[in-house]
């Protein structure tokens, strides 16, 4: 059996890992399980699935462990052959490089977490041998198309977009879209945070600069289309004109199984993908006039620097964050962020303390800017 730890099982990621180890009886022992302030939800599935410890990181810890600390003392005190981090947002980022630093695989849900620390967590993973193992369902896609391949004679790597809540709202409409309208996604079911940045398309800037890190592609060699239907996950182009793509139902279950065991394959829960019942399949490119976040997050790849990109993720975070709670308009996202990179510019990291202070820095900004211009 593996023996797996899940950070942020009471979110969409967690609760559907859980489930899928549901379907797979002996598969795996679940050491630890850790939420942020489910602690109602995070006692259940502990009973359920007999968690050696119960952890949470947020204010209220009543009945279990309290802290970061303390899920870092389980890594160290028992043995582990795998951690889901499915926390959502920058927060695990020292979650994400203290696993692999202990040399346990990592199965990573948490894109913010390579945005930040991309090359001092892979750096740090070579050195320890510690495998990441993609959970996102592009990321996922393009892991298993580039499965026994000479990366050689790769072309290009495609990542494959739903376009959101307002695919299809015409740019000049988007100025006072709601809360409720970003948060409607067409095809996926996830987090409020992960939703906006769907509809900003900002989801898929931070996925590029991912599969950057994760598969150590040029960024000349990346690029996103949107794809309506979300059936094709992502797809990968060779000099000979081949493409592989990997196709399957909307459902995260199918990228959480795959890494959970890998390199076997288990059951996921999910329904095989009928395409005679799909029908079409339809693809365009993003209009970058309506998706500026996007923009954005492509002119940060460019520069293929740490810095700017954990400055861009931490603007991001807040602003998405102040739009969730009324405070600025959807359209002020993009240019929150904008206003932030012209204004902090920290050193490139050397280390995983210099990532949490840049980190902070840009937070900083972000507010500042928040409170000055729109609140």
């Amino acid at each position: 059996m593996k023996r797996i730890g899940i950070i942020g099982s009471t979110g969409s990621i967690g609760r559907q890992a859980l489930d899928v180890i549901s379907r797979n009886p002996g598969r795996f022992d679940v050491v630890f399980l850790s939420c942020n302030g489910n602690l109602e939800l995070l006692r259940q599935q502990g009973a359920k699935f007999d968690a050696k410890y119960l952890c949470s990181t947020g204010l209220s810890c009543e009945g279990v462990l309290c802290g970061e600390n303390e899920i870092l003392k389980i890594m160290d005190n028992e043995r582990l052959d795998m951690v889901l981090l499915a926390a959502v947002g920058a927060a695990g980022t020292v979650y994400a490089y203290e696993t692999v630093k202990r040399g346990i695989t990592l199965a990573l849900a948490n894109k913010e977490s390579i945005v930040a620390s991309g090359r001092i967590l892979f750096d740090t993973a070579k050195k320890t041998g510690a495998k990441i193992l993609p959970v996102d369902s592009e990321h996922s896609a393009i892991f298993q198309c580039l499965e026994g391949q000479d990366k050689r004679f790769l072309e290009r790597v495609t990542l494959t977009a739903s376009g959101g809540a307002f695919r299809n709202t015409p740019a000049d409409a988007l100025e006072y879209v709601t809360v409720e309208q970003a948060l409607r996604h067409p095809n996926w079911s996830m987090g409020s945070k992960i939703t906006v940045d769907s509809a900003t398309m900002m989801n898929k800037g931070l996925e590029l600069i991912e599969a950057r890190y994760l598969f150590d592609i040029d960024p000349s060699m990346l690029s996103v289309v949107i794809h309506p239907q979300s059936v094709v996950h992502s797809f990968v182009s060779f000099r000979d004109g081949s493409i592989i793509a990997q196709m399957g139902e909307p459902d995260m279950r199918t990228p959480i199984a795959y890494a959970m065991a890998y390199p076997e394959r288990m059951e996921s829960g999910v329904k095989p993908l009928n395409l005679a019942t799909v029908g079409s399949l339809t693809f365009f490119e993003p209009d970058m006039g309506k998706y500026p976040c996007l923009g954005i997050a492509v002119e940060v790849l460019k520069k293929d620097s740490n810095a700017p990109m954990i400055v861009m993720n931490a603007a991001n975070e807040v602003a998405v964050a102040e739009f969730i709670g009324g405070q600025i308009e959807y359209s002020d996202i993009a240019k929150v962020i904008s206003a932030v990179l012209d204004v902090c510019a920290p050193s490139e990291p050397a280390e995983i303390a210099d990532v949490l202070a840049a980190d902070v820095l840009a937070r900083e900004a972000s507010e500042k800017i928040i409170k000055r211009f729109y609140k």
